[in-house]
């Protein structure tokens, strides 16, 4: 099942969103630099020199420009239901874009592949189980077997008074982060309200569902998590 297709239900559908972007989320992700160069890392362990790598919410091209500079040969298919973040990565990409190909939409009418590698940064927490499933298994269908399957995005225990303490973490790095402490802390609040966050084992839980096996933690940053896993 795809998220909703209505372009205006998408999280970074306004111009402030799309335009704040980049600094935004590296004020909000601890060690979100350096998470992109582990995702990178973890991927070429098992994928070839020419890999070619299928990036799901592509958009703000940030991971892919990583990716790009960090391994000259790979080629890429970055997906992403909004335009207006395609047209970000495309600015943010420059040159690189010779080796990228953006896909407006969801991973349900991506290329079928088969790829070397997949990766998912910051974008599952945005999903319900439903969707998350069948993000999962459309990435699975398009791997090659043994390819490795990187996500991140925020995970934190589902327990009331430790999911609220993970929170006010996320919040309190962004204030030291520099980001306004109200503007932070109701942030948080949505983020409780909206989001359909996991706990780290139920996540791990849905990626050997989808069929990746040898699941592994590789990241975690207070409220946010990675996982390593193989198609």
């Amino acid at each position: 099942m795809a998220p909703s297709r209505d372009p205006s239900s998408e999280p970074f559908s306004s111009p402030l969103a799309v335009s704040g972007y980049a600094e935004k989320t590296r004020r909000l992700v601890p060690g979100y630099a350096g998470m992109q160069t582990m995702a990178a890392l973890l991927v070429a362990e098992r994928a070839p020199e020419a890999a070619h790598v299928l990036v799901v919410g592509a958009g703000g091209g940030l991971e892919l420009k990583t990716f790009a500079q960090m391994h000259p040969q790979w080629r890429f298919v970055g997906v992403d239901p909004s335009r207006a973040m395609l047209d970000l990565a495309e600015a943010t990409l420059g040159t690189l874009m010779a080796r990228t190909q953006l896909h407006l939409g969801y991973t349900d009418t991506a290329p079928a592949g088969p790829f070397d590698a997949a990766t998912c940064l910051l974008t599952m927490h945005f999903l319900s189980i439903d969707e998350r499933k069948g993000m999962l298994k459309e990435i699975r269908r398009r791997l090659k077997p043994g390819a490795p399957f990187v996500m991140a995005h925020l995970s934190v225990p589902q327990a009331l008074e430790e999911r609220k303490l993970w929170l006010s973490r996320y919040a309190a790095f962004a204030i030291a982060s520099g980001v306004d402490a109200q503007s932070a802390r109701n942030a948080a609040t949505e983020i409780n309200a909206r989001l359909p966050l996991l706990a780290p084992g139920e996540e791990e839980a849905l990626l050997q569902e989808a069929g990746f096996t040898g699941t592994s933690l590789f990241y975690a940053g207070l409220a946010f998590r990675g996982w390593v896993a193989y198609a």
